[in-house]
Order: C-alpha cells, then structure tokens, then sequence
C-alpha cells in the first residue's frame, strides 16, 4: 500500500489546466511590468491580485451541485437582464458609452457576466427539450428571444464587441444542441445580404469608421488607422526572438495605444518576438483543447452543452483579440484573457474557466462522451 505525499485536496484539483493558466498570467504580468516601464504598478500587481481572487472564485464554482445550477439557471439569467435594464437607466458612462453600474466601492459590467449567462440559459434548455422537437420551431424562437434579449440591451450602450460574444456563445450552444444545419446556413445568408444595411443604417459613426479602418488602414495612418498600423509595427518589429524584455519603442514611447489592455499581445510580441507568439498559442492551445476534452466527457446533455458553450466563449475571446491586433479584424474592444490588463475580462473568462472545472468534477465517474 502507496502513501501519496500530495493531499488528496489538492491532487484532485485540475491541474492540467491550473498550471498553464498560472503561468500565461504570469507571463502577461511581466508583459505589464515592462508596458509600464518596468514598475509592478499600476498593471502587473492589480493583474495578479484579481487572478488569484478569481482563481478562488473558480475553484469555488467548481464544487456547485448539478441540481443547484439548473435550479438557479433562469433566476440568473433575469437577474443579469435586470443589470442590464438598470445599466440603461442608472449606467456610468467611460469612453462614450454607458457600460457600468457602481455599486458603491464596487464597478460592474453587466454585459461581461451575460456571455457565461447566456451559455448556462440555453445549455439548460436545450437540455429540456425533448430531442424529436429540436427541428421544430420550439427549438429555435424561444432560445432566439433568450439571446436576442440582452444583445439589445448591450448595443445600446453600444458595445458591439460584448453583443457579438453573447451571440456566438449562444449560436455554438444551438449547433451544438443539434439543430438543423439549414437554418444556420440561411442565418448566414441572411445576414450577408443585412451586412450593407447594417453598416450604413446599423452603426455609429465610430463603430463604421472602424470596419472602413480595417479595409484599408493606411488610408488615415495616423487618424483612424494608428491604432492598427501601430499594432503591426509592434508585432513584425519583433522578429524571431523580439526586442528583449522592457526594450520595446513601441509601447515605451507611447507610440502603440492600449499598450496594456487591448493590445497587449503586439506589447508581447514587440520585445519577446515569434516565439513569445507560440509560446502563448500554446498555452491557449493547451487550455481549449482541456475545455472540449471536458466537454465530451460530460455526463448529460446539459453539461455536455454547458462546456462547449464555455470553451467557445473563451475561444472568442482569445480568436477576436488576435484577429485585431494582427489587422485582420476591426478594433472591437475585446481584450486578451489572462494577459490584458482589466478586471471584467478576467472575471468572466475565470466564470468559464469554474464552470468547465465544475463539469469536470460531474463527470469524473465518466470519461467518454460526445455530441451526438
């Protein structure tokens, strides 16, 4: 008989994915450390401070019962709704647009707790439609209205970029339930035909000259297109190897803006290079490939659901982010997780990170498992 010298606490905790996220954190923080020009404040101390806080929370999330979640599914979903009707009425505005509610010493983004939400809603509907009615319209008008609901909300405040997420993650979790491949094929079509009308009827000023700034960023490089073409050079500057650490001009002499949220990977890039990039892809690679692991060894529709839902969410994230700073999609507002410097982001992607420990745990009598 083997004594184990690590506690059983400890050794069941997920550390196949604990330890990547430990370490992608610490490596945005010594990217913030240098973005700040080598001083642990204001960026690197409050990121790892809020990691560890959210860490605590996930691992708290993990031991949630599956009884006790559907049961507080809609009571969460219609409590996050209401955030979001007050945000409209009661919301401080920051940058132009009305996204927060302060809660005395605390700031709150409705919107950022809506991506998980929507996930956990639909995963939990899904689940009690009976399989032979999910191509029937049951299956499709009332979890429309479920997404549609908040994503009016979140582009009136406008944040096109939160109202994107809390569509994807709610599309994913649709595909994922099984409905028909033709309605999201005609979705599609419909959509590429309302593009143009969107964007000249749809749009705010800023959020058109942002698509335009896309198309062609050299047109306006120092208006419109700076922050794009300052992200470029910050990231092709970087060579194999990079600059090396807190030797990057770009983010130094303030030529890159966001240096610390939004672009934080072309900050990365600059002074650690192509291998910095990979080393990162990695590390992401490594925590997306756990989450669909534990998303098709789920025990039951819901949680199978539940996970996949998840893992896209962080996905879209990570896919947004890069696609920006690289030029190869407009500037949306949508940080890097677990690097970017920003609370909100960090707090949602660890509700995901929780929820898919949580799953993990469920399923742990069962290792075998798919969508079908």
């Amino acid at each position: 008989m083997s004594l184990s010298v690590v506690p059983a606490p400890i050794a069941r905790q997920p550390w196949q994915v604990i330890l990547p996220l430990v370490l992608l954190t610490l490596f945005g923080a010594a990217v913030l450390y240098s973005a700040a020009g080598g001083s642990f404040s204001p960026f690197a101390s409050s990121h790892l401070l809020r990691f560890a806080i959210f860490l605590v929370m996930a691992l708290v999330i993990s031991y949630a019962p599956e009884p006790l979640v559907r049961f507080g599914t809609y009571p969460a979903y219609g409590a996050v709704l209401v955030l979001l009707v007050l945000v409209e009425m009661l919301g401080a505005m920051g940058g132009g647009s009305q996204r927060w509610l302060e809660l005395g010493p605390l700031t709150l983004q409705p919107s950022e707790l809506m991506k998980p939400t929507i996930v956990l809603v639909l995963a939990h509907f899904y689940s009690r439609l009976p399989v032979g009615e999910v191509g029937n319209w049951r299956a499709l008008i009332p979890a429309g209205l479920l997404v549609l609901m908040p994503m009016g909300l979140v582009l009136t405040q406008p944040d096109l970029g939160t109202a994107l997420a809390i569509a994807f993650g709610g599309v994913v979790v649709m595909f994922l339930a099984g409905l028909p491949l033709k309605w999201f094929l005609g979705a599609g079509a419909a959509g590429l035909v309302a593009v143009p009308l969107a964007f000249l009827f749809g749009l705010k000023d800023y959020q058109r000259q942002r698509v335009l700034t896309f198309l062609d960023p050299e047109s306006d490089p120092l208006g419109t297109g700076y922050h794009i073409t300052q992200s470029k050079i910050a990231i092709g500057s970087g060579g194999l190897s990079g600059k090396g650490f807190g030797n990057g001009s770009q983010s130094h002499l303030d030529y890159l803006p966001e240096p610390h949220t939004d672009f934080v990977f072309a900050t990365m890039a600059e002074e650690w290079g192509l291998m910095g990039g990979l080393l990162v892809l990695l590390a992401f690679g490594v925590i997306l490939r756990w989450g669909w692991q534990v998303a098709r060894a789920a025990p039951d529709r819901f949680s199978r659901l539940l996970a996949g839902g998840m893992t896209a969410t962080i996905f879209f994230y990570v896919g947004v982010n890069l696609l920006m700073v690289m030029g190869l999609a407009p500037v949306v507002g949508i940080p890097l997780p677990f690097m970017s410097h920003g609370g909100s982001s960090m707090m949602t992607n660890m509700i995901c990170i929780g929820t898919l420990m949580m799953v993990d745990r469920w399923s742990r009598p069962n290792r075998t498992g798919s969508f079908a």
